[in-house]
């Protein structure tokens, strides 16, 4: 189960998403900054949707543990589970599996900003003004 940091984490999207890393932005209103990110590593199997809204973190399942170690062929080290509300008509769930995961907290801008101070960075898409 994941023991998230205290804070307004409500506000959840997909912020990167490669073959070595799944990354997963939070904060309370994601228009500008976010200040949470779920950063998972080697990732082997996904369900997330693209964004939701305060979801709820829990073990998984035995039926989710059984699917993710017949599709990968064992039970990787992390495997994360929740639910949230994903905009549908009932909750959405979501099953991650991979290598590692590291929580990371500062605020992240979603916008070109210049004089970044210690803790705060840019997110991957972010590039400066031509």
């Amino acid at each position: 189960m994941i023991e998230l940091p205290e804070g307004s984490w409500w506000d959840w999207d997909v912020v990167a998403w490669d073959p070595g890393q799944l990354r997963l932005g939070a904060g309370h209103d994601l228009s500008y900054t976010h200040g949470l990110e779920l950063v998972f590593s080697d990732p082997v199997f996904v369900t997330c949707p693209a964004a939701f809204q305060d979801p709820v973190f829990r073990e998984p399942t035995p039926d989710e543990v059984r699917l993710v170690a017949r599709q990968v062929g064992e039970t990787p080290p992390v495997l994360v589970a929740f639910e949230a509300d994903a905009g549908g008509p009932s909750l959405a769930s979501g099953l991650v599996a991979a290598g590692q995961l590291d929580i990371v907290q500062g605020t992240v801008f979603r916008y070109w900003r210049e004089n970044l101070t210690l803790g705060e960075r840019l997110a991957p898409w972010v590039r400066p003004p031509v």
